[in-house]
C-alpha cells in the first residue's frame, strides 16, 4: 500500500486485497479472550474531524485501541479551529505532538489530499470522508460484507468467504451491486463504485436524475432511473441516505413520492434474489430510503457493516504504520514475543 488512504482509486486490486484479508484476520480478534494486539505499541494515532461523525470516530478509535496505539481525539467545535486557526496551523500542531497517523473527516472536499501532499505531516493521512468526494475505508468495510456474503458463490447462489490463502473468491467479480439514493451527495457512493469496479463487480447506480452528479456518466458504472426493473438482477442492494443537510434546493417533490419510487420496502425486497443482501451505511432515514421491515430484517446487513468496520480500519492502520503483509497468528505471535 502507499503511504496514505486518500481514495478509492489509491488501491490497487491486489492492494484491495490486500486490505481484505488482512481484515480477516484481525476479525478474528473478537473470538479472542483478550481483543488486542501489540502491532502499534507506541504509536499515535489522531482522529482529526472537522465534522461530526459519531459512528466512523468511535469505529477508527476502537481500532487504533485494539492494536495497542495511543489515541487522541480531536474535535473542531471547542478547539483553536472554532477561533479561526487554520488546517495547517492544526497540522503543523499535531507534527509536533508526534503524530504516526491522522484519520481526517472534513467538510471540504480535497482537504485530506492537502494534508497528505503538503510537508505539514510526516506521518499517514487516512481520509475518513471529506464533503461530497469519497469516505475509501467505508467502500473497504462494504465490500468486506460483501465478500463475506457473495465472493466465490456460484452464479445465484449464496456463500461466505472461506478465508484468505485459498485462491477462491478473494474477490467480487461477477458479481451485479446496486446503489440506491442520493449520488450526489454520497461520497460512498463514489468511493464503492471504484472500489467495487477494483474487485470487478458490476455496478449499477439507481437515482432520480437530479440526484445524480455531472459527469456520472464517465463512472466505470451503469446507471437506472428504475428500481423496480434492477432488483431480480441484484447481489446486494445498498440505500444510501438522504442528505437533507447538504440540499440547499428541492430535488424531488415530497419524501413521500420519494420513498414511492426510491425507497426499499418489503415488497421489492421479495423482488431480489434469494440470497441478495440489503445494505445501508448509516444513520438511516427509516420511511424514506428504507422501510423499518426492511431495516431490522435478517437480510439487512447494517449492523454486521458496523462491526466489520473495526476490523477493517485495523487493517488499514495496520498495513499503512505496522507493515505491508497481511497479519496472521504466526505474524501477531512473534510481533506479542518481541514486545514482552
Amino acid at each position: 500500500m502507499k503511504r496514505h488512504l486518500i481514495s478509492a482509486a489509491d488501491l490497487t486490486r491486489d492492494d484491495a486485497l490486500l486490505v481484505l484479508d488482512t481484515a480477516e484476520e484481525m476479525a478474528r480478534l473478537a473470538d479472542r479472550p483478550i481483543k488486542k494486539l501489540p502491532t502499534l505499541r507506541g504509536r499515535t494515532v489522531v482522529n482529526l474531524f472537522f465534522e461530526d461523525s459519531t459512528r466512523t470516530r468511535i469505529s477508527f478509535e476502537a481500532a487504533a485501541k485494539r492494536l495497542s496505539a495511543d489515541v487522541i481525539n480531536f474535535s473542531a467545535k471547542g478547539s483553536s479551529v472554532s477561533k479561526g486557526e487554520s488546517l495547517k496551523d492544526t497540522a503543523l500542531t499535531l507534527e509536533a505532538m508526534g503524530a504516526d497517523a491522522v484519520v481526517v473527516r472534513h467538510h471540504a472536499s480535497g482537504a485530506p489530499h492537502r494534508l497528505a501532499t503538503s510537508d505539514w505531516i510526516g506521518g499517514s493521512v487516512v481520509n475518513a470522508g471529506d464533503g461530497t468526494h469519497e469516505h475509501p475505508t467505508q467502500a473497504l468495510l462494504d465490500a468486506f460484507t460483501m465478500r463475506r456474503h457473495l465472493a466465490g458463490a456460484p452464479d445465484g447462489g449464496p456463500t461466505h468467504h472461506r478465508g484468505p490463502g485459498d485462491g477462491t473468491g478473494r474477490d467480487l467479480a461477477g458479481r451485479r451491486i446496486t446503489i440506491v439514493g442520493d449520488v450526489l451527495h454520497s461520497r460512498v457512493a463514489r468511493s464503492n463504485v471504484l472500489l467495487l469496479g477494483t474487485l470487478g463487480a458490476e455496478v449499477t447506480l439507481v437515482a432520480p436524475p437530479t440526484l445524480l452528479p455531472i459527469g456520472v456518466e464517465r463512472w466505470p458504472c451503469e446507471v437506472s432511473y428504475d428500481l423496480d426493473s434492477v432488483l431480480a438482477k441484484s447481489d446486494a442492494v445498498m440505500m444510501l441516505r438522504v442528505q437533507n443537510e447538504r440540499m440547499n434546493a428541492a430535488f424531488f417533490p415530497t419524501e413521500r413520492e420519494y420513498a414511492r419510487r426510491y425507497g426499499l420496502d418489503g415488497i421489492r425486497m421479495a423482488a431480489l434474489p434469494e440470497h441478495a443482501i440489503v445494505m445501508h451505511p448509516g444513520p438511516m432515514n427509516r420511511g424514506m430510503e428504507i422501510t423499518a421491515e426492511v431495516a431490522d430484517s435478517g437480510r439487512c446487513t447494517a449492523v454486521e457493516q458496523v462491526a466489520n468496520g473495526v476490523s477493517v480500519r485495523m487493517a488499514v492502520l495496520y498495513l499503512l504504520l505496522g507493515g505491508n503483509e497481511p497479519a496472521s497468528p504466526a505474524n501477531t505471535n512473534h510481533r506479542t514475543e518481541e514486545n514482552n
